[in-house]
């Protein structure tokens, strides 16, 4: 890969922060600081996930299935609590 191939790429990388900063309503270090703060607590969870799989073999099909669909109802059931005001103590 040439210095102009790594330049460009790097150019793109930067409109497309930038893009992504302004539609979010933030600064692209900003940006740059959610996006490296969501990489260190994912990664622990991917680091885990390849340990298992690694001591009982890969996940089938089903089982990523069932994993997805329990992510995507946990996430709906905590976006209806947050929406619902709390209650004082």
């Amino acid at each position: 890969m040439g210095v102009l191939t790594v330049q460009r790429v790097g150019l793109e990388l930067d409109t497309q922060i930038q893009a992504e900063a302004t539609r979010d309503g933030t600064t692209y270090s900003g940006w740059l600081a959610k996006a490296a703060h969501k990489e260190l607590k994912v990664r622990p969870g991917l680091e885990a996930v390849a340990e298992v799989e690694k001591e009982l073999g890969v996940f089938s099909g089903d089982e990523l299935a069932a994993a997805d669909a329990w992510a995507r109802e946990t996430i709906d059931r905590s976006r209806c609590t947050a929406a619902r005001p709390r209650r004082a103590a």
